[in-house]
């Protein structure tokens, strides 16, 4: 065993970095990190069907984006390369090689077809499915004669008779499997390809990996893995399997419950942070149940028995007020950085065509100080703000019922129109001077002329103060809309 930590995260690049992949790599890489050792990045690309190189790049850029960096991998090198498996194949079959060799692996020249037939009468039979070895003792006669018929053979591990296989686990505590149950598994398929188990035991080997840490998925892995680095004689690493992530129904977490991929909460506006903060906790806790950790303080914290047996369930409604939290603690240590996550909102959007100048800019700027406390995520923005970049607002009907209530509301708003457009400096003070004047004028309560006003403005009831709205819209369009507003109440064109 290597004397210092050694850990991996090893996904495949067949699709996006899911919830699980994510809180598995985090937690590799906080026990790596709080330990002094070395978190590396390894592509398991033994699926060459399904690899793509663009899914490769979001791995390290999903990564990256959440501050998981690694000190071993592809893009970056290291001693013990390749990290990637693709590029090790001749390895892997030289050392299946040599199980053949030994006596310890066989070729198996089965179809398909034949192996299909054989599930279904153990199925029949009521026997747990597995091999029935019927290629273990194969003469090189009978080799030759199906090589002849243009089979190519999978090699197959033997696996010895025993007592159970004990996987001694740093969460889960001692889990058993009974060998009859594990069956004679393939470790280099027709294509001359190595399977998953058998290049990541040779991986983890060459890599010297102390601690296999992984989502409980692969737990049942594990037995087929012990086998291969005993019969090889080579140390076993530590294992450990992280509980599985549930949706809110306790069903395994799926796209019904919205997002799982890292890549959709980056575009729905989540803060890294506040995701890193929030995958923390799914399936560990502190000892004080703390519920705010910055990466420093995860760090130090951080420790495998803590980490919980059971599954952990994905609260999206706990994620966005944790989100929440980190938006404020994110605009008070700068306006800079959620102002350039707005602005690139807004152009993806459409909302803006590109980005602002240094004018627009401080525009926007303004705009999220005014409604800075109702963004829990990003996108929330052009919920709140969105009419401050459109020229056609939309009215939302039941707040044209409830904003437009009145028999005199068409005259308030036609009075505050004409207060509006003779303002000469149109600042946030002289707004809300030139209101305060017509409500006393006319002896009227603030709402009967704040609420029709919102929503001649804005086209909904609920926003930012009216009178920073009404100042940062601008006098030409907040009169515009104000006396659009009044035509549209005269000829009943208002939903």
């Amino acid at each position: 065993m290597v004397d210092q930590v050694r850990v991996r995260i090893a996904p495949s690049p067949t699709g996006h970095l899911h919830v699980g992949n994510v809180r598995t790599a985090l937690f590799g890489w906080l026990f790596a990190r709080h330990d002094g050792g070395v978190f590396i990045l390894r592509i398991d690309d033994t699926d060459v069907v399904r690899s793509e190189e663009e899914y490769e790049q979001i791995i390290y850029d999903d990564l990256r984006w959440l501050n998981l960096d690694w000190d071993e991998g592809p893009d970056v090198g290291g001693d013990y390369g390749p990290y990637r498996q693709s590029e090790c194949q001749e390895m892997y079959v030289s050392i299946a090689r040599e199980l053949l060799g030994r006596g310890l692996a066989y070729e198996c020249f089965c179809t398909a077809e034949e192996l299909e037939q054989q599930r279904q009468e153990q199925v029949r039979r009521k026997k747990p499915p597995r091999y029935d070895r019927r290629c273990a003792n194969l003469t090189e006669e009978q080799r030759e004669a199906y090589r002849g018929e243009g089979r190519k053979p999978v090699i197959r591990f033997f696996v010895p008779d025993g007592p159970p296989v004990t996987v001694h686990d740093l969460i889960r505590n001692d889990v058993q499997f009974d060998r009859s149950t594990i069956g004679d598994f393939v470790l280099v398929k027709s294509t001359g390809g190595a399977t998953y188990n058998f290049a990541s035991v040779i991986d983890d080997h060459r890599m010297e990996i102390s601690h296999i840490l992984r989502g409980e998925g692969h737990l049942s892995n594990t037995p087929k893995q012990i086998l291969l680095f005993e019969a090889l004689g080579w140390p076993l690493p530590q294992f450990g399997h992280f509980p599985m992530i549930l949706g809110p129904d306790r069903s395994k977490l799926s796209k019904r419950h919205g997002a799982t991929s890292l890549s959709q909460f980056r575009e729905a506006g989540y803060l890294p942070e506040a995701l890193v903060n929030y995958l923390a906790l799914l399936g560990w806790s502190s000892k004080d149940d703390r519920e705010y950790f910055s990466r420093d303080e995860l760090i130090q914290r951080f420790d495998l028995s803590a980490v919980k047996k059971g599954a952990a369930i994905f609260d999206r409604e706990k994620l966005h007020w944790m989100n929440g939290h980190y938006m404020t603690q994110v605009r008070e240590q700068g306006p800079e950085r959620i102002l350039n996550l707005v602005i690139e909102h807004l152009v993806a959007t459409g909302l803006l065509d590109s980005p602002p100048d240094d004018e627009k800019r401080a525009w926007i700027r303004q705009i999220i100080d005014i409604v800075a406390e109702r963004l829990k995520v990003i996108p929330d923005f052009s919920v709140y703000a969105g009419f401050f970049f459109v020229d056609d607002i939309r009215f939302d009907p039941k707040a044209c019922k409830k904003g437009f209530k009145g028999e005199a509301v068409g005259e308030i708003l036609a009075d505050t129109a004409d207060a509006l457009e003779a303002i000469r400096e149109f600042s946030v003070e002289n707004v809300e001077a030139a209101c305060r004047t017509i409500i006393e004028r006319r002896e009227i309560s603030a709402r009967k002329l704040i609420y029709p006003v919102r929503v001649a403005t804005t086209g909904k009831m609920v926003g930012p103060g009216l009178f920073e709205l009404v100042s940062l819209l601008g006098q030409e369009r907040a009169v515009g809309r104000i006396r659009r507003a009044v035509r549209m109440l005269e000829v009943g064109e208002l939903p």
